[in-house]
């Protein structure tokens, strides 16, 4: 079992005949995704040969759905057109869309993420590296060669941070690493994946990395001392940034004591969760946990 992907997931890639979208689907394919389609209304019908799968192209969705099976795409589309990609993807009712695609206006972030909530479509980012589940399904940008299948779950708002996370534990491994985005306004929350890791019975831990900026974090601790029995260790960005400044995402803006690392880290040691100092400090906390059970 994994969290939203597995070897069973047929995907779909809007904007797959693009630069960033014909490399990264070469690498989707590479680590063993079920790529069925592109999806571009300029080009549908055309194939194109990624490697040794040829893969078909076409004008939208649904109609894509209809033909392959498909119930995840991943989107690689300009911030100009992501709103009607989503929106499109929302429409046809497809169970799972990963937003790569950064710099998207947040107002359109809003109406895209809403409308997929009306639909019952999942919507993971904007703004994300994606997600993996080695070995069975790699959606989005995550390299595929810096970890393994193993019990560990891991969701982060950091793709840089998911992918030093993943190769600290590359020893132990992951059932699914999930990049959820930084953005102020993202589709899928860390107690969304903390309640689908709580359910997955290959997953034994989890590990929560997160950042300066809003309360994500301190609901994310409320929501593991009244839900989650499974272990949690955590890592927050940001200790040494400044007040009042804006570092990196565009959701990490610091005002007063509200949204510091170190106001986060209080919330989730307050709820029994071991927060690192630093990513290999965090990976440390986590084969400590493991070795215990505890």
């Amino acid at each position: 079992m994994a969290v939203y992907v597995t070897k069973e997931s047929k995907v779909l890639v809007q904007g797959m005949t693009g630069a960033e979208g014909m490399k990264h689907t070469r690498r989707m394919i590479a680590a063993g995704t079920d790529v069925v389609g592109g999806v571009n209304p300029r080009k549908a019908g055309r194939t194109v040969d990624l490697d040794d799968r040829a893969v078909p192209v076409f004008g939208g969705v649904r109609e894509a759905m209809d033909a392959t099976g498909a119930d995840t795409t991943v989107v690689f589309v300009p911030p100009a057109f992501a709103r009607a990609a989503v929106v499109e993807a929302a429409d046809a009712r497809i169970p799972l869309a990963v937003v790569i695609t950064e710099g998207i206006p947040v107002h359109d972030t809003v109406a895209f993420t809403a409308h997929a909530r009306r639909t019952g479509t999942r919507v993971i980012g904007p703004n994300c590296p994606g997600l993996i589940t080695p070995g069975q399904c790699d959606a989005g940008i995550i390299p595929a060669d810096i970890t393994k299948p193993g019990r560990i779950g891991l969701v982060s708002k950091s793709g840089t941070l998911t992918y030093q996370l993943m190769y600290e534990l590359r020893e132990t491994g992951f059932s699914t690493c999930v990049g959820i985005g930084g953005d102020p306004v993202i589709g899928t929350s860390h107690i969304d994946c903390l309640t689908a890791f709580e359910n997955d019975p290959d997953t034994d831990l989890v590990v929560l990395i997160g950042e300066i900026g809003g309360d994500a974090e301190e609901r994310a601790a409320a929501h593991i001392r009244d839900h989650v029995t499974k272990p949690v260790v955590a890592y927050i960005a940001g200790f040494t940034a400044p007040e009042g400044k804006t570092m990196g995402h565009a959701g990490a803006i610091v005002s007063g004591s509200s949204g510091t690392a170190q106001a986060k880290k209080q919330a989730l040691e307050a709820v029994g969760v071991r927060v690192g100092a630093t990513p290999t400090e965090t990976a440390r906390l986590v084969l400590e946990r493991l070795a215990t059970g505890q």
